[in-house]
């Protein structure tokens, strides 16, 4: 993968842009203070901006030739980051605020994967608890899903229509909109994306009711494999799918997917993160080391979608 860029200085002066107001701050803040050491380590002049709910003010203040954003969740992947990036003609990394608006809402994505005749699992959205009973006919067990938040909050499993009602609460709190998913049984994998190359899939295995937040980030028991066990045909298959999958809603840069294999083995896409985690436990870090980039130059070549 050749650089376009090839000194440091082309880059000139960069807003490393972290933390943000959403429930993923502490995720970020610490993707942030990883990215910022390789972009200094790397000659490149970095500046890190915690920022909460005044995104743009650090741009404001100081002049910046481009941003680098670090920031999960909502305010900093959901298009409201970029389309002010846009308003203010400072380049940015990753994806456009169309994609980012689209990804971060998992029941659009959903949409557009089926208009695309991508397969993703059924779904039915709960607007009260009135909606609880016609949940059923997913089947058990199902998942319970804020519509529009990171990293697995808000989520939960169930087994049984009496802890529906629980989980839709506890969705409920995170976004305006919850759903109910069918439960897919079967191994799941991420497909990290990369200026319009996949790299090598991870499967995912966690002793976890699913890999949720804890699996994510504290867990020492979640195990990471990759090579992810599929041969190399079926493995290049998903890679084309998860492209094709980006292709649709739009995402640019970098981003990272995720699938789900069923007993059956037919492939089930779940949701799609523009700016995905960049921390010691993160996944697409690991997917470009099994493809021969470091974390060093993966950041540099991150930083190179902005141009």
């Amino acid at each position: 993968m050749s650089r376009r860029i090839q000194t440091a200085e082309e880059f000139g002066r960069v807003a490393l842009l972290m933390g943000g107001y959403a429930a993923e701050r502490e995720v970020s803040l610490n993707s942030g203070k990883m990215v910022l050491a390789a972009l200094q380590a790397q000659g490149i002049d970095a500046v890190a901006c915690d920022v909460g709910r005044d995104l743009v003010r650090p741009l404001l203040d100081e002049r910046f030739n481009r941003v680098f954003n670090i920031i999960h969740g909502r305010g900093g992947e959901d298009g409201v980051l970029q389309g002010a990036l846009e308003a203010l003609s400072i380049p940015y990394t990753g994806s456009g605020v169309l994609a980012s608006a689209l990804s971060m809402d998992k029941l659009r994505t959903k949409l557009c994967w089926q208009g695309a005749g991508l397969p993703t699992p059924q779904w039915m959205i709960i607007d009260s608890v009135a909606d609880l009973e016609a949940c059923e006919h997913l089947g058990f067990p199902l998942i319970v899903k804020p519509a529009e938040e990171g990293s697995s909050i808000g989520m939960s499993r169930v087994e049984s229509r009496e802890q529906l009602a629980a989980a839709y609460e506890t969705a409920a709190r995170y976004a305006s909109r919850v759903f109910a998913e069918s439960w897919v049984t079967g191994k799941e994998y991420t497909v990290g994306i990369l200026n319009g190359r996949a790299l090598p899939l991870i499967r995912l295995e966690t002793p976890n009711a699913f890999y949720d937040f804890d699996a994510k980030y504290r867990a020492e028991t979640t195990k990471y494999h990759c090579p992810c066990g599929l041969d190399d045909k079926q493995e290049a298959e998903l890679q084309a799918l998860a492209l094709r999958a980006c292709e649709v809603v739009g995402v640019e840069g970098w981003g990272r997917l995720d699938l789900m294999l069923d007993t059956r083995g037919r492939p089930w896409l779940i949701e799609v993160n523009t700016v995905p985690g960049m921390t010691d436990h993160s996944l697409v870090p690991m997917a470009a080391q099994a493809a021969g980039i470091g974390f060093n130059d993966l950041v540099w070549l991150i930083l190179e979608s902005s141009l």
